[in-house]
């Protein structure tokens, strides 16, 4: 590998196990080819939040830190050991007092990555205003290292690309959207900031963006709320963007989408 330059694998949405499991194969095979693993968890443990259990699998696979988004919060021991996940980011625009770190600078290889977790506020839930949080908070880390990743977890696509731009203003190596499960086919480098405004999902290729088909038909259909099931299936997918970012200014070199589909391995466990 070229020591001027680190190369990052970002994955879009893990969901549930067949996610998870994809993102165990892919990483089996291809993880000698990064310096710099990021994966969003925050659909990994049946859907919705995160085990500290699968958390530690993460780590396992080789995933450098975990990123997130609005349901963080939804397995209620999170608050058991998120002060002590030391690879784990939840949004910075949280309020204070809000457990957790919003931003982390990790070293690999020699090489020092601030990795930042914003929420979008266009059609999602309450939260700060992320605009001169994350402006002042990436002045801080490039005081330390010209190498900042943020993801951007959001529903609306102007709102994506409106921050992005705002963010290459002050430097930011890449900027990538989460949230929506679908991978857009907009990725580029803007003013130097590798950007896409969805990055996709992890996961079971034969439902609705990771979720049963059933299960979404009928809320759709009797909006009558029902609780959501991992789709099972044949297939399941990877979706994930690579990065190169020179070391020295941070910028990034190039982008390219991973869009890949596999066979599902089925394991024994209840656990989704």
């Amino acid at each position: 590998m070229d020591n001027n330059v680190t190369k990052i694998i970002f994955f879009g949405d893990i969901v549930g196990k067949p996610g998870r499991f994809a993102v165990r194969d892919f990483l089996a095979s291809n993880k000698e080819k990064y310096d710099f693993v990021v994966a969003n968890i925050e659909n990994a443990s049946h859907g919705f939040g995160l085990t500290e259990k699968n958390y530690n699998d993460f780590i396992e696979y080789g995933v450098d830190v975990m990123t997130c988004g609005n349901h963080i919060w939804d397995k209620r021991e999170i608050n058991n050991y998120i002060e002590n996940a030391d690879k784990l980011v939840r949004p910075i625009n949280y309020p204070s007092g809000v457990k957790g770190q919003g931003s982390r600078i990790f070293e690999k290889n020699g090489v020092k990555i601030g990795v930042i977790n914003v929420l979008g506020r266009v059609f999602m839930g309450l939260c700060d205003s992320p605009w001169e949080i994350v402006a002042q908070e990436i002045k801080r880390i490039k005081e330390i290292t010209p190498i900042v990743v943020i993801d951007f977890h959001a529903e609306a696509t102007a709102e994506k690309i409106c921050f992005a731009k705002y963010c290459s203003e002050f430097g930011v190596s890449a900027f990538l959207g989460t949230h929506t499960h679908v991978q857009t086919a907009d990725e580029s480098i803007i003013n130097g900031t590798g950007y896409i405004t969805d990055a996709g999902f992890c996961g079971a290729s034969d439902g609705v963006i990771g979720m049963d088909y059933q299960t979404s038909l009928n809320r759709f259909l009797t909006d009558i709320p029902e609780r959501y099931e991992i789709a099972k299936g044949d297939t399941v997918q990877v979706n994930a963007v690579e990065l190169e970012i020179d070391n020295l200014t941070g910028r990034a070199l190039c982008i390219k989408r991973i869009n890949i589909s596999s066979n599902n391995i089925e394991e024994k466990g209840n656990e989704d």
